[in-house]
C-alpha cells in the first residue's frame, strides 16, 4: 500500500473515510478483498508470495492501513514481509496502546514501514525507521512511503482533494476520481529517495503505471454513524485498466471481548 487517505471524525455523518491504493510489482500474485478466517477474521485482499495483506477491516470497524518506508539502502531481502503486521494486529482487540506496544517490540525484525490504525475507537500510527508510534487526534491524514504527512506531491494534492470530496459523501465517485489521479509531480518537486529521477517521476502521481509496476488496487472505506460500514475495492491491470471489483456492506458489530484496561466505546 503506497497511498493512504484518511478522514478520522471530521465529518458530522461519516466519522470513518478511508481511500487507498496498493502499488505493487504486477508479478506479484495476490487475491482481492474477502473475509479471513480466524484468527484475524478481517476483510482484506491476500499476498500470495507471503500471506499477508496492506489493508484490512473488522467486522467491529477496527482497521490497519500498511504502508513500506521507500529506502533502497535500508533494504534486507531476507526480513520477514511486512504484510504479516496487518492481520496480526487485527487479530486481537487490544487498545491502541497494547499494539503501540507490540509494534515497538516487533520493529526492528522488519524492513521499514508505516502502520495507521484503529482499536475501533482510537487511531494510532505507528513509525519503524523513527521508532515511534502516537495516537492522532481527529483530523485529515495522508500516508505514503515515508512518514505521516510528509508533504510529497501525491500526498499533498490527495489531502486536498479529499476534503472535496468529503463534501460531497455518500458519493463516491470523487474518492475513486483521486485515487485515479496519474498526474506526475514537476522535477523540483519530487523527494529524493535514492532511486533514479525517472522512477521517482512515475512513483509521483497517486495512480502509478510504471514498467513491470503500478497500482494494483484501490480500496474505500466508509463507516457512518449508525454503524453502517461500506468497503469497496477495485483492482487494476499493468495498463491501469479494470480487473474487476468488490463491494462488502455491513453493520458493525460489538467486538467478542473487551480489554480489562479500557471500557472500549465504538465510534460514535
Amino acid at each position: 500500500m503506497c497511498l493512504a487517505l484518511l478522514a478520522w471524525r471530521v465529518h458530522p455523518d461519516y466519522p470513518l473515510v478511508l481511500a487507498a491504493n496498493r502499488d505493487e510489482f504486477h508479478a506479484r500474485a495476490a487475491v482481492p478483498a474477502a473475509w479471513w478466517g480466524e484468527p484475524s477474521g478481517m476483510l482484506a485482499g491476500r499476498d500470495l508470495d507471503a500471506g499477508g495483506t496492506w489493508l484490512g477491516v473488522t467486522r467491529d470497524a477496527r482497521f490497519a492501513v500498511l504502508t513500506n518506508f521507500r529506502d533502497p539502502t535500508r533494504h534486507d531481502a531476507a526480513a520477514p514481509s511486512r504484510g504479516v503486521l496487518v492481520p496480526r494486529a487485527l487479530a486481537q482487540p487490544d487498545t491502541l496502546d497494547a499494539t503501540l506496544d507490540w509494534l515497538g517490540r516487533e520493529a526492528r525484525a522488519y524492513n521499514g514501514f508505516n502502520l495507521l490504525f484503529s482499536d475501533g475507537e482510537r487511531l494510532g500510527i505507528f513509525e519503524s525507521v523513527p521508532g515511534t508510534g502516537r495516537e492522532l487526534a481527529p483530523g485529515v491524514y495522508g500516508l505514503s512511503n515515508h512518514l505521516l504527512d510528509t508533504p510529497w506531491p501525491k500526498v499533498t494534492a490527495a489531502k486536498s482533494q479529499l476534503a472535496t470530496a468529503l463534501a460531497r459523501l455518500p458519493e463516491e465517485a470523487p474518492l475513486l476520481d483521486l485515487l485515479r489521479d496519474g498526474r506526475p509531480a514537476a522535477d523540483h518537486q519530487l523527494p529524493r529517495t535514492g532511486l533514479s529521477l525517472e522512477w521517482e517521476r512515475l512513483l509521483s502521481s497517486a495512480f502509478i503505471r510504471a514498467p513491470g509496476y503500478g497500482t494494483r488496487c484501490s480500496t474505500i472505506v466508509l463507516v457512518d454513524r449508525s454503524g453502517s460500514v461500506l468497503f469497496e475495492e477495485w483492482s487494476w491491470d499493468a495498463a491501469g485498466e479494470a480487473l474487476g471489483s468488490v463491494r462488502h456492506a455491513f453493520s458493525r458489530e460489538a467486538p467478542a471481548s473487551a480489554p480489562s484496561s479500557r471500557a472500549r466505546s465504538r465510534l460514535p
